[in-house]
Order: C-alpha cells, then structure tokens, then sequence
C-alpha cells in the first residue's frame, strides 16, 4: 500500500490539473457575456432613438459573437415611463435590459412617475450626440435664420415637434434655443410625439413647423433630401452635414444628448457583472465602432457606479432647467 501511495497522489493531481472543473467560485466563467434569452426594452415607438439604439446594439452583439439571438421589443407610453415601470417590476430578472437617456429623465418628472432611474441598475453610457432642427423638403425656410425670424415675430403660431415628452432632449433644446433668441419658453408651442418616428410624419407632413430630433434618427431623410437640415445644437458641426451651429447661426447655446442602458433592479453581483462585461466588449467591438460613425455618434462610454452617479446629476440638471425656464 506504501508503494501505491506516490502514484495514487500523482494521479490525482493530474486529474485536478487536466480535467475540467467540477466547481467554479462563479467569478470567472460566470461574469462572460453569454447570457441566453436576452431581452432589450425600448420604451417608445420604433424608428425613435431608443429604437435605433437598441436594434444597432442587439445586432453589433451579434455580429461581434458576444451573444445570441438578443430580442428587441417595444413598450412605449408616457416618455418612457411606462417602460421604465416594467423596468422596475422585473426586479431580479438578468435577461432583461432597457434602452433609455435624458428623454426618460425628463419624463419622470414631468409625468410625476412613481418609478425613477434610481429604482434601476445603471449598466452604461453607450454615445452622445446633438440634437438637429429639420423641415420638410418643401418648407419655405431655407436656413435657420430666416425660420428663427418666423419663430420670434409669434412663436406661438409655429408649432414645434419633438420625439420627447416635456422635460426630454428634443423639448429641453428648443425651449433653451427660445431663451437664448430672446423668446419667452413659456410661448414656445412645444408638440411632443412619442419617438423619433411619430415625430418624422408630422414634419414630412407639415403638421409642424419644424422638427428636433437626435442627428442619428433621421441621417437617412436628410441624405435622401426628404428633410432639410437647418441647424445641429451641438458644440460643433456634423461631420457630412452642411449645416451651422446654433451659435454659427447667430443663437449662443448648444445641447447634445446621451443614451445608455439600465436593467431592473434586485440583480446579483454576477448578473450586473455579465452586463456589465457584455457592453463593455461591446464598446471595444469593431462592429461597434463602425455603428457609431454610421449614425453620427459620439463615444460616451461609462458603466457601473461612475454611470450611477451620472444618471442622478442629470436628474438634479434636469430639474433645475425646467424650474429655470419656468416650465
């Protein structure tokens, strides 16, 4: 017996060295990006921001071999916050995520929801990007100045549409290009539609004025010469675009929005982190990279606790604006 105990011993550290493991410490194999069943929530109508978002994501994902089959479905209502409810409800659930950004922040407050962004867990910052303000092809208004000098003689004539609820980014940036053209927001006569998509038919039918619209949603329109762009809120022109700033066009502001993804909350540490993992190979993806030049985005990526904080300062933002513009 004394003889065999060497051996013994060496067999079974061949056995611990060679074979597969019978246990994990659920750190390593368990943090991957595979996660069967995925789901993205969009909380607004297709063709909206979200929409293009969510569906761009789910197929660079894919494409990326970082998961499969990630379905992408639609819960629209009341800016988002309907969705966001769902959000909540699913408490637990780590196969479900929602696409979202300022517009869900603004909605909130302005539709008092019982649900807030920090009942969620923040899982990232995917882009940023800025507003444009657009007209139909055959609109009179050929640049933002002439339709600025429309705008201030009765503003309250020229509705405006957007594809957020009151206290999103397509009604913060017009009501803040108002202040800084000397037009009182109050008399702004603000048209929110329920994503990008709603919003698109009511410009291309003259229903509006004109339009203001995350740059992404509608860069097919404007390269088709269904819409024309007259002005991009960002800091600096579109890159493609021929189309001023807001400050080039004489209207010292600029605004730019942002969107990322959050899951429900009550997750283990192990299913943040498999969401957590999954944009963050994502983000590093060529797939990815390439969607972002597609759609006019801009890299905005944080995760975690950093995009935690994020969302709360843009909840405290948010509400100041509107008590600001007396909205």
């Amino acid at each position: 017996m004394r003889a065999r105990t060497p051996l013994a011993l060496l067999g079974a550290v061949l056995i611990v060295l060679l074979g597969p493991p019978l246990l994990t410490s659920g750190s390593g194999a368990d943090a991957g990006t595979r996660i069967p069943g995925l789901q993205f929530m969009v909380p607004n109508t297709p063709g909206g921001g979200y929409d293009i978002t969510a569906r761009t994501a789910a197929k660079s994902i894919e494409d990326a071999g970082l998961n499969h089959n990630v379905e992408v479905f639609n819960l629209p209502g009341a800016g988002g916050t309907v969705g966001l409810s769902r959000m909540v409800n699913e408490h637990g659930n780590g196969k479900l995520a929602m696409s979202m950004g300022l517009g869900v922040v603004g909605a909130v407050h302005t539709n008092h929801s019982p649900s807030g962004l920090g009942d969620t867990t923040p899982i990232a910052r995917l882009t940023e990007e800025p507003d444009i303000v657009v007209v139909a092809k055959d609109s009179k208004y050929k640049t933002f100045e002439q339709l600025l000098a429309d705008w201030k003689k009765n503003p309250r004539k020229m509705p405006v549409g957007g594809g957020s609820s009151a206290g999103g980014p397509d009604h913060l940036a017009p009501m803040l290009m108002a202040k800084a053209a000397g037009i009182t927001p109050k008399s702004v006569n603000y048209v929110p539609f329920d994503g990008g998509g709603e919003l698109l038919a009511s410009v291309l039918g003259g229903k509006v004025a004109f339009g203001v619209s995350g740059v992404g949603e509608y860069l097919d329109q404007i390269k088709s010469g269904e819409l024309r762009l007259l002005a991009v809120t960002g800091p600096e022109r579109v890159k493609g675009l021929d189309a001023p700033t807001l400050k080039e066009a004489g209207v010292d502001t600029q605004f730019t929005n942002w969107r990322g993804i959050v899951a429900p909350p009550g997750l283990t540490d192990v299913e943040r982190q498999k969401l957590t993992t999954l944009f963050t190979e994502l983000h590093g993806s060529k797939q990815w990279k390439d969607a972002l030049k597609r759609n006019g985005w801009s890299d905005a990526f944080m995760t975690g606790d950093r995009f935690g904080r994020f969302l709360d300062a843009q909840d405290r933002r948010v509400d100041t604006v509107l008590k600001e513009l007396g909205l």
